[in-house]
């Protein structure tokens, strides 16, 4: 099983130095990945509920903010040369498709292939409003900002052609380095996010699960799966257990449960705090996992 670490940046640790001590010290501690989440703004009162807390809350307050995650995930790829690059999780459906397809095969080309684009369709509908996309239709309109990235990456000349969007005949690129196009990870719990998996996916991210949690949306997984034809081992499961503590009897349960890739929360506002959980991360999630 693979180890990664999710690192949200924001406002108090966005900065060079812990950005290139995450990028560094992620590499030389041997992890397979790094991975950044995205809001662009953030709300000191909002009535959406946050799917990932008991009491529908988001765990920062407005003023937390964080990193755009493709930002910093470019300057984590000039620190470092083997690690891999994971977004966790990019929200499509409030995004231009055509710029998002822009910067993640720019960043692919610029790191050498090493993009993985973790997608979700978002919870926080006054965000949607703050960018001036509908919240409404945000799973289909995930759907066609995806196929319109698809066809910018793969196709000589790109074109699309659906209800929410409409891209006429055009080139992009370079392409990205890897071929046909970086794995795309679904975020999300629901069935429906499980058939975006199915559908388009060459991954499923879940956030906040223990590994007795996950017998159930993974036998969700296979049968929808099977549906279209795919097995599990098409799909690479990634679990973020998210606030929750991880020890080596954890590691060996998540590995026992069908997880693919471990990616472990480390947040710091300082080098020597974050130099300090990186290390106790490899004591007991990193080792363990080997």
């Amino acid at each position: 099983m693979d180890v990664g670490v999710f690192v949200p940046l924001g406002n108090g640790n966005a900065t060079p130095e812990i950005l290139r001590a995450v990028g560094r010290g992620v590499e030389e501690r041997g992890f397979e990945s790094v991975w950044l989440p995205e809001h662009v703004v953030l709300f000191d009162d909002y009535d959406s509920q946050y799917p990932y807390s008991p009491d529908g809350q988001f765990p920062g307050t407005g003023d937390s903010g964080m990193l755009e995650p493709l930002t910093g995930l470019t300057y984590l790829a000039a620190v470092t040369d083997r690690i891999r690059l994971g977004t966790a999780i990019c929200l499509v459906p409030q995004r231009n498709p055509v710029y998002t397809a822009k910067a993640v095969t720019d960043l692919d080309s610029m790191s050498g292939g090493r993009v993985e684009f973790g997608v979700g369709v978002g919870w926080l509908r006054e965000e949607f409003e703050a960018v001036g996309m509908p919240f409404e239709k945000r799973g289909q309109r995930c759907d066609e900002h995806l196929a319109v990235m698809k066809s910018l990456w793969t196709d000589e000349v790109s074109e699309f052609h659906g209800e929410l969007y409409d891209l006429r005949a055009c080139r992009m690129y370079p392409k990205p380095v890897q071929t046909p196009h970086p794995p795309i990870h679904v975020g999300g719990e629901s069935d429906a996010a499980l058939r975006r998996v199915a559908r388009l996916g060459q991954g499923w991210f879940s956030f906040n699960r223990l590994p007795g949690d996950l017998a159930e949306p993974l036998g969700r997984l296979d049968r929808i799966l099977g549906e279209h034809d795919r097995r599990r081992d098409d799909v690479v499961v990634t679990v973020c257990p998210y606030f929750n503590p991880v020890d080596a009897a954890a590691v060996e349960a998540y590995a026992e449960a069908g997880v693919d890739r471990l990616v472990v929360l480390c947040l710091a506002f300082d080098v020597a705090t974050l130099e300090a959980q990186l290390d106790d991360l490899v004591a007991n999630v990193l080792e363990p996992s080997r």
